[in-house]
């Protein structure tokens, strides 16, 4: 059975840090990008940034966390992590994470929610001005 386990949301001030984790299990990992979304109240789903383990990890992110959130991956816990620095409030938002099977780059629109197979459940980013 695939799972995507997030963590890690919480409350903080702007300027603060988080770290985000995704577990995952069921599937081989290697064959996958994984991907983390938000999406706030009245909003559409928003690509954060992904990662492709089997193309060099080459990782991407949306313009407006670029310079301040980073995505990395354990291979020996087959987790992924989205390190969040210098949080501002319009970052609130539910986080997931989300796999699809795939392991090039190649003509993938890694930020279109509807490229994803399986979905985590959400763990809330709350930022305070």
């Amino acid at each position: 059975e695939v799972q995507l386990q997030a963590s890690g949301g919480g409350l903080v001030q702007a300027g603060g840090s988080l770290r985000l984790s995704c577990a995952a299990s069921g599937f081989t990992f290697d064959d996958y990008v994984i991907a983390w979304f938000r999406q706030a109240p009245g909003k559409e789903r928003q690509g954060v940034s992904c990662i492709f383990r089997s193309d060099d990890f080459i990782t991407y992110y949306a313009d407006s966390v670029k310079g301040r959130f980073t995505i990395s991956t354990d291979n020996a816990e087959n987790t992924v992590y989205l390190q969040m620095n210098s949080l501002r409030p319009d970052d609130t938002a539910e986080y997931y994470c989300a796999a699809a099977s795939r392991q090039s780059r190649s003509a993938f629109s890694w930020f279109d929610f509807k490229n994803y197979d399986f979905w985590g459940q959400g763990t809330q980013v709350t930022v305070s001005s």
